[in-house]
């Protein structure tokens, strides 16, 4: 099961229009966010870093570190995401072991693309 499918039984979703900002950078973490429809574009410094589609997480650094969000995310297009609290999150890294490897092969791909992206 994927971390779309996964969710799409346990909670809400969020309805964000094209160009509506889902977070900003420098706001506190509250929650982690998965794609399940839609494209989102993640912004650095306000620079574009990435576009994400469904089944892809975003904002899980801030919860991880409780600390500000290092990034912005704006809906590229309309699109549905699944929020998760930080409780909830919690939960899910202890119950769910492949869910707590799956944030950290984002976290380790997005490492990877940034060092690339340095070294260019």
């Amino acid at each position: 099961m994927d971390t779309q499918d996964r969710f799409n039984k346990v909670e809400e979703h969020q309805a964000f229009s094209a160009g509506q900002a889902i977070f900003h950078e420098g706001e506190p973490g509250v929650f982690l966010y998965i794609v399940v429809e839609g494209q989102v574009d993640i912004l650095i410094s306000g620079q574009w870093f990435e576009t994400l589609g469904p089944g892809d997480i975003l904002g899980e650094m801030a919860l991880i570190e409780d600390r500000p969000r290092s990034a912005t995310a704006i809906a590229r297009t309309d699109c549905l995401l699944t929020s998760i609290s930080r409780q909830h999150f919690l939960t899910l890294i202890q119950r769910t072991p492949l869910f707590a490897i799956q944030v950290m092969r984002v976290l380790a791909n997005r490492l990877r693309r940034t060092n690339l992206q340095a070294l260019s």
